[in-house]
Order: structure tokens, then sequence, then C-alpha cells
């Protein structure tokens, strides 16, 4: 991910192009280091600010981490539910589609998976919750993927269904974790690449 590195100041600069920095920034600095260890200085000083706009602006801490969550937890479901509407016709189909749309979904801050995975968040707190959330529908959505393609493989086995969306949770962490140390990698790029690797696989255990 890009975010600005100079230091332009606060005049001349629109409000809402100067929350897209910080929450840009923001969104790195957490998907990077975790809440815990977050640094809102280290925020500040990327988008060239204080730590007292990013509070008026925000507020604590824990109010930018949710504004960095919410967009990225509604995007991801929207694109793997419209993903996985349009793969219903052929449900081979649709675990490709569905990471087409995930990668299209984190373009330009790929680090914002590891924000609604983020392990340092505090028990109990609203953003945990907020987290949370967003997680359980994923995996309600990638439950239903799994059950439609080992159905349609002929293996009705619930807890294949199960086992697999654990395993398609880990694969797309890693699979995103490569992504971010390879920036030159566009989306459909990647989708290519997890294709070839896809059918690799396959044929490796037929």
């Amino acid at each position: 991910m890009t975010t600005p590195e100079g230091r332009a100041g606060t005049k001349g600069v629109p409000r809402a192009r100067r929350e897209q920095q910080i929450l840009a920034a923001a969104t790195e600095e957490f998907g990077r280091h975790g809440y815990g260890a977050a640094s809102l200085a280290a925020i500040a000083a990327r988008v060239g600010v204080t730590k007292t706009l990013l509070h008026q602006y925000f507020g604590a801490k824990q109010d930018l981490f949710l504004a960095c969550l919410t967009p990225v937890g509604d995007q991801l479901l929207d694109a793997m539910r419209a993903a996985m509407a349009e793969g219903d016709a052929t449900a081979s189909r649709t675990p490709l589609l569905v990471l087409r749309a995930i990668f299209t979904a984190l373009d330009g801050r790929r680090e914002a998976w590891f924000v609604l995975y983020d392990a340092s968040l505090p028990a109990d707190s609203e953003p945990a919750r907020t987290a949370a959330r967003y997680r359980t529908a994923i995996d309600q959505l990638a439950a239903t993927g799994t059950a439609d393609l080992l159905r349609a493989t002929g293996s009705p086995d619930p807890l294949d269904a199960d086992a697999l969306k654990y395993a398609w949770r880990g694969l797309v962490t890693a699979l995103v974790r490569w992504w971010i140390n390879h920036p030159d990698q566009s989306p459909d790029a990647m989708a290519e690449r997890c294709a070839r690797l896809f059918a690799a696989t396959g044929r490796a255990f037929d």
C-alpha cells in the first residue's frame, strides 16, 4: 500500500481528503503492527499532521480503528456475496471468483485483511466485537460456499465442509500476506496465479 509520505501540513487540504489520508495510513499501521502496537504518532507523522488533529477527526484510538475496520468489513462482505451469486451456476468456479473479489476489494490497502483478523484487539472491546461480527459473517459465507463445492464434487459430509472452511480462511490469509510482499502483483494476476496453483494441486492429489 502507498500512503502519503510528505509533510504537507493541514492548510489547503480539504477535510475529506485529509480524512482519507489518515485512514489509509492508519489502516496500514494497524494491519502491519496490530492494534496493540500501532502508533498514533507514526500515523500522524506519515500524513504530516499532529496527533491532536487525529483526535479531532476520529476521537480515541479505538474510534480510529473502527473507522478503518468498518468500510473494509462491509466491502469484503459485499464483494464475497456478489462473487458467490455469480458463481451459483458453477460451484467449482466459486472459490476463484471469491478470491478475485477479495483481492479486488483489498487492492490499495492490502494490510486491511489483518485489521479484520487482528489477534491483539483488547478482549470485550468494541473493536474486538465488531471484528468478530465481520469474521463470523465471512465464515458463514465460506461455510456456505465450501458446502456447495463439496456437494458438487460428491462429498456431503458436513465435517468436510467445516474443515475446508478453516483451511480456506488460512489460505486467504497466507495469500494476502504473500501479496503484501509482492506489491507488483495486481488482483487479476493474483487470481490467475491461484487458478494455476489450484490446478496443479488438484493434479498432485489425483
